[in-house]
This record gives structure tokens, C-alpha cells and sequence, in this order.
């Protein structure tokens, strides 16, 4: 990853953290640099960017409260549509996933879609506004 795209994931994921930018902000900025996806860990408290060629890079985020131990798919969803109505910001909606025992999401910019995750493996799947499931 070359470091334009670097000073691009790194600003990113501040300016979110810092609730300065929307997801519709930062899928637009990650596109536009050319990353593929990522992945945010709430447990690790990282974001790891990828490339098409398989270059990566991981960006150190705001620390996330432990995930509940159930993983509840209504929780999830409910924070994706309060988050898209702008009735809370970035913390607020990492809060309120992780108390549906939400551990980590991929973001696939390609796919439109994000996979949110749970302990045991457990899953939901929000595609972007307006993309096809």
C-alpha cells in the first residue's frame, strides 16, 4: 500500500472516530483511493484496509465496550437504520452494536454490503443503501 492511500485510511478512520465524517464519507474517500474492504475489530480496537493486490494496512481506533455475549441481528439493524437517520453518530452507533454483541464488521465497498459479526459466529448482513441483495 502505497503511502498516499496510507495518510487516506489513517485520515479516515480519525476524522470517523472523531464523528467528523459519515460511512457514506469515508466509503466514498476509500473508493476514490482504491481500497478494496475492510475490516473493523471492536475487540482489537483496529481498522485493517485492503488493497486489490493484497496490500493492507491497519489503523489503531476508539476503544469500543466489550461486546454483549448474545448476538442479536434486531440490535444491529436497528443501530444501522438510527445511524442512517443521523440520530446518533459513529461512538454512539459502535455503543449500541456492540451491546448486541457485536464483536467486528467487514465493510465490502465492491459488494455494497457490510457483515457485522457476533462470539459465536453469528451474522447480519446490511447492503448499502440502494444496492441489490
Amino acid at each position: 500500500m502505497d503511502q498516499s492511500v496510507r495518510n487516506v485510511v489513517e485520515t479516515v478512520t480519525r476524522a470517523s472516530d472523531e464523528e467528523r465524517i459519515t460511512f457514506p464519507e469515508v466509503v466514498a474517500a476509500l473508493m476514490a483511493a482504491g481500497v478494496e474492504r475492510y475490516h473493523a475489530d471492536l475487540t482489537r480496537n483496529e481498522r485493517v484496509f485492503y488493497m486489490p493486490e493484497g496490500g493492507t494496512q491497519s489503523v489503531p481506533s476508539h476503544t469500543v465496550p466489550a461486546a454483549a455475549a448474545d448476538f442479536s441481528a434486531p440490535a444491529i439493524a436497528a443501530a444501522v437504520r438510527a445511524i442512517q437517520r443521523q440520530e446518533i453518530q459513529y461512538r454512539e452507533f459502535c455503543r449500541r452494536i456492540a451491546a448486541g454483541g457485536c464483536t467486528g464488521y467487514h465493510v465490502f465497498i465492491a459488494g455494497r454490503r457490510a457483515v457485522y459479526y457476533g462470539r459465536a459466529g453469528d451474522f447480519h448482513i446490511e447492503y448499502f443503501p440502494g444496492a441489490k441483495s
